[in-house]
Order: C-alpha cells, then sequence, then structure tokens
C-alpha cells in the first residue's frame, strides 16, 4: 500500500515536472516568435514594404523589452533538451553552460530596445536603431545558443 502510494506521489510530481518544463520551453517560443513577428514589420519598413510607422516601431521595441524581462527566466535547469531530442527544440545546451552570459544578453537587449524606443524619430533613426540591435543584440545571441535546424 505505501508502495503504490509513494509510486503514484513519484508519477504526479514527475508529471508535474514535465509540464513545467514544457511550459517554460513554451513561453521561451511564444516570446521568441512575438520577437520575430516584430522583427519582420521593423524589416519591412526598411525594405520599403510597408510604411515608416512610429506607433508600429514603439511596438516593436516594447515586445523586445517584454521578452528581454521575461527570458531570463526561462531557462531553468530542468529544461535542457534531451541529448537525443527529435523535436523542433532551438535551445543549444551552451545556454545552460553560460546562462549568466546570457542572462546579461537579455539585459543588454532590454537596454538597447529602450534606448531605440526613445531615440527614433524618422526612418533613418529607426533603420540604425533596428539594424543595431538585429546584428548585435538578437544575431550574436543566436549565433552562439540557438540550434540552427536542419
Amino acid at each position: 500500500m505505501i508502495r503504490a502510494v509513494f509510486a503514484t506521489i513519484t508519477i504526479i510530481f514527475g508529471l508535474s515536472v514535465a509540464a513545467a518544463q514544457e511550459d517554460v520551453i513554451k513561453q521561451r517560443k511564444t516570446l521568441m516568435k512575438a520577437n520575430g513577428d516584430q522583427g519582420k514589420i521593423g524589416a519591412d519598413m526598411i525594405k520599403g514594404d510597408k510604411p515608416f510607422n512610429l506607433a508600429a516601431v514603439h511596438k516593436i521595441f516594447a515586445t523586445f523589452q517584454d521578452a528581454a524581462a521575461k527570458m531570463p527566466n526561462l531557462f531553468p535547469e530542468n529544461s535542457k533538451p534531451a541529448e537525443n531530442s527529435t523535436d523542433d527544440f532551438n535551445a543549444s545546451p551552451k545556454v545552460w553552460q553560460n546562462i549568466a552570459d546570457l542572462k546579461e544578453r537579455f539585459a543588454k537587449f532590454g537596454q538597447d530596445a529602450k534606448a531605440a524606443d526613445a531615440s527614433v524619430k524618422d526612418l533613418a533613426s529607426f533603420k540604425a536603431a533596428f539594424t543595431n540591435i538585429g546584428k548585435n543584440d538578437c544575431g550574436a545571441c543566436h549565433e552562439l545558443y540557438r540550434l540552427k535546424k536542419g
């Protein structure tokens, strides 16, 4: 009887841990997708496919700041990908080897997005700020900490 209760508790705890792991992964992916969606809007403005819109620019940088604030807490040790995982998990194991660096990068990303939001007045200033963030924050971090699919 005691073994059955212990086994049930162990199973429930294991399911809870798995659900919590899946939840932070889902949250990370949701935030990164929002960043990507907003990044596409910004890129379309720069290319001239969409007109420059200051309200949309503020939303882009607000989305970046929101993600930068939330992401550092979404990489707990128990959310590492399995070595032989076949899902579309994109975080590299390097994340957990260099978690302090990753968190510093998110802090910088948030600061850069806030400064960019305050500085953008027109398409030219947006292009400079957006390109800087894309290259120095997004691109640099993805190069180190994101696994490439396929």
